[in-house]
């Protein structure tokens, strides 16, 4: 067995310069027989395993102590007003046993929890929780969150550390994702031994609830018995070996395999990668919004350029383009991959033909193109690129290249194929679906949907609260006048053998797109707005407010500031100013952002917290992409909030204009309702659907496809 004194290690490491999993925390543990550690919470405690080392440390006669605080709610809170009491233990037993069963019912996580399960039943680790007693302001000034940790050889060397070292899901991949620590080596100086002794005896009064304003308690029996119950002592073991593989494989498919602070792929996406190439290397990603696609084509495309295949990466906007430039520099950096752009101001690649050369088939540099969807659509670019099987494409947000103006790319001669996209189903559209299904291969199984992405933490959990207002007698009046307008066009169209003029469908298609903004555009939404802010913004939160035009965006910003919040943004493509700044801002200081339809696909703030929607279109895809926005993950943010607005008929509408509301208003409703924490949420919405006679099953599946801002707008044509 190595000695700690064996290794070199320094006084101090910092990422990304230093690799501190592979270069102290790794080659430390592997090396200890005893290892004492305050961590954050209980949910942390799987990750402290050195993973490579844990049987021969466990043979060793190795011990563990851990100290960590529970995680608690709002309410429990309460509990810990005057530091320890009865109460606060058994939350806290409570909350552990529900995050140990979190942790088992957690992609990936299973086996690590049954492995520390094992571990503390047998008596290997130890663990104790700790609460700091003084509050602040009618709350605890804090948890016991400090970060040190004591580790002890054979022989009776230590060494201390403390900093902000967190081991986390990347920490446990053995890809170096921990941030900076300090060092200390009992053999190196008496100064070094001095601080190893302060920190070990200050780890024993706190183990032993000797420190003042600290109070630490064994395990509570509720948490270890939810814990001891799930230990397997005979398997465990054969646990540590699958995880190890499993890392080990993630690891092979890792973009930034071998990089300081480099990112592995988490199971689902190792799934995926190791799916897609079982099926030949195609196929179509459907995994939710924020559950890191963008990586797992990364992973990708660094297969490919190790086959010497030339990626192409299609995307279908300026700022998708921008944000793949830069991961694709960052990733690749140093591996010496050339990429060019097409589209988006760069247009290079038409000179003298480069497209050509640049995408024929060769042995040298490793290059790659980047293009909008746009672009690579042009008569010109497919004109120039040189198809075949070297040619590995790689489609962002993959249900654009269904539309009519895109399809032509779906003629290309490639090899490598794949598709990235939460609903890559086109609504509406099958013909669309079934060319992009033909030429991808279809859906590469299992997709990760949104309650695989919150199950497996990938996504934040969310709350879903619904707002009703009516339309006002002139809006009313002018719907009905644009249905009865609609219904005789159509049944003009109809009376033709079903094929109408050009004219006559620009007609339908334009009274459609009247009806659905009179329904967007409420009026009465405009109140709300700053009902809804008043009563529910606090300071340093975040939200966004998705508007349908400037009008109301000028509005309903009016409305929210007379409602008493001060930080209110507007973020549109028409906006004065710095749009990147002003999220910038936004993502420092909090607020309430009012947008747009800018920030539906390919933005990124995870901070958000809070979103309301005031107006959306028909098209699934652009509601759910809404929610993907919220719901992304961010420190601190346990549970995302969504409001959401509904337009329902009033008691004494007719039936079919009270159902046709209602059919462009539920189908968001039952999708978002469905997977909330609060599914309850939608049940007065059942009941005004039941009392327009309205079958609320009947609208899953509604809903038609939107390939530019214009055909957002169109509902169904049975109005």
């Amino acid at each position: 067995m190595a000695k700690l004194r064996d290794h070199v290690f320094k006084r101090a490491y910092h990422k990304p310069e230093d690799d501190v999993a592979e270069e102290f925390y790794l080659p430390a543990v592997r090396a200890c027989v005893k290892y004492d550690r305050a961590v954050g919470f209980f949910s942390s405690t799987i990750f402290l395993l050195a993973w490579p080392s844990l049987k021969e440390f466990v043979a060793a006669g190795g011990r563990m102590r851990l100290i960590c605080s529970p995680i608690l709610s709002d309410g429990d809170h309460e509990a810990l007003r005057d530091g320890y009491s009865e109460r606060a233990e058994i939350e806290a037993g409570r909350a552990i046993a529900e995050s140990f069963n979190a942790l088992m019912a957690t992609e990936g996580l299973a086996k690590p929890a049954v492995v520390l399960a094992s571990l503390i039943a047998a008596g290997v680790i130890d663990c104790k929780i700790a609460w700091v007693g003084k509050e602040a302001g009618g709350r605890p000034k804090r948890l016991f969150h400090d970060k040190v940790g004591i580790l002890e050889d054979r022989f009776g060397d230590r060494v201390a550390f403390k900093g902000s070292m967190n081991e986390t899901w990347p920490g446990l991949a053995r890809d170096g994702n921990l941030e900076s620590v300090d060092v200390f080596a009992s053999w190196r100086d008496e100064g070094e031994e001095l601080r190893v002794i302060d920190e070990a005896e200050y780890f024993e009064r706190v183990w032993d609830d000797r420190w003042p304003e600290i109070t630490v308690r064994a395990l509570p029996d509720t948490a270890r018995s939810a814990i001891v119950s799930a230990s397997d002592a005979g398997r465990w073991p054969d646990f540590v070996d699958e995880i190890c593989l499993e890392l080990e494989h993630a690891a092979r498919w890792s973009a930034e395999a071998g990089r300081s602070g480099g990112r592995t792929p988490r199971p689902h996406q190792v799934a995926a990668l190791d799916g897609w190439e079982a099926r030949g290397r195609r196929g179509i990603l459907k995994h939710a919004t924020g559950s890191g696609k963008t990586f797992t084509a990364l992973c990708a495309i660094n297969d490919g350029l190790a086959r010497r295949e030339i990626p192409m990466i299609l995307v279908p906007s300026d700022l998708l383009m921008k944000q793949w430039n830069e991961e694709l520099r960052t990733t690749f950096d140093g591996t010496g991959l050339q990429l060019m752009l097409c589209g988006g101001g760069h247009g290079r690649w038409r000179d003298g033909a480069r497209l050509r050369t640049w995408s024929r088939p060769g042995d040298g540099a490793s290059r790659a193109i980047l293009a909008t969807i746009q672009t690579a659509s042009s008569d010109q670019f497919r004109g120039l690129i040189v198809g075949g099987d070297h040619l590995f494409m790689v489609a962002d947000e993959v249900h654009r290249l269904g539309a009519t103006s895109a399809s032509q790319l779906l003629t290309l001669e490639t090899g490598a194929r794949l598709g990235l996209s939460a609903t890559p189903e086109r609504a509406g559209d099958p013909d669309g679906t079934a060319m992009l299904m033909g030429y991808f291969g279809g859906i590469v199984p299992p997709p990760f949907e949104l309650q695989d992405a919150i199950k497996a933490k990938a996504l934040t959990p969310y709350a879903y609260n619904v707002h009703t207002v009516a339309l006002e007698d002139d809006e009313r009046a002018e719907w009905i006048k644009a249905t009865d307008d609609f219904r005789r066009l159509y049944a003009r169209s109809m009376a033709g053998g079903g094929d109408a003029t050009d004219g006559l469908s620009a007609r339908l298609k334009l009274l459609l797109i009247r009806r659905a903004r009179i329904v967007k555009g409420a009026r009465a939404k405009v109140a709300l707005a700053g009902q809804v802010l008043a009563g529910a913004y606090r300071r340093g939160q975040r939200w966004i407010v998705y508007c349908d035009d400037q009008n109301q965006l000028a509005d309903v910003k009016r409305s929210i500031s007379e409602a008493g919040v001060d930080d209110v943004y507007e973020y549109h493509s028409a906006m004065p100013g710095d749009r990147s700044r002003t999220l910038e801002v936004f993502g420092e200081r909090g607020g309430v952002v009012v947008s747009i339809r800018c920030l539906d696909e390919g933005v990124d703030i995870p901070a958000v917290t809070h979103a309301l929607i005031l107006a959306s279109s028909k098209n699934p895809r652009e509601f759910i992409q809404r929610r993907g926005r919220v719901l992304r993950r961010f420190p601190g943010k346990a549970l995302a909030h969504l409001h959401d607005v509904v337009v329902v008929p009033e008691a004494n509408d007719e039936d079919a204009m009270g159902g046709s509301i209602l059919k462009g208003e539920l189908a968001r409703a039952i999708e978002f309702g469905s997977h909330a924490v609060n599914p309850g949420a939608v049940a007065d919405l059942r009941r005004i659907a039941a009392a327009t006679g309205f079958d609320w099953a009947s609208v899953t599946g509604n809903g038609f496809e939107s390939d530019d801002s214009e055909t957002d707008e169109l509902e169904t044509a049975d109005a």
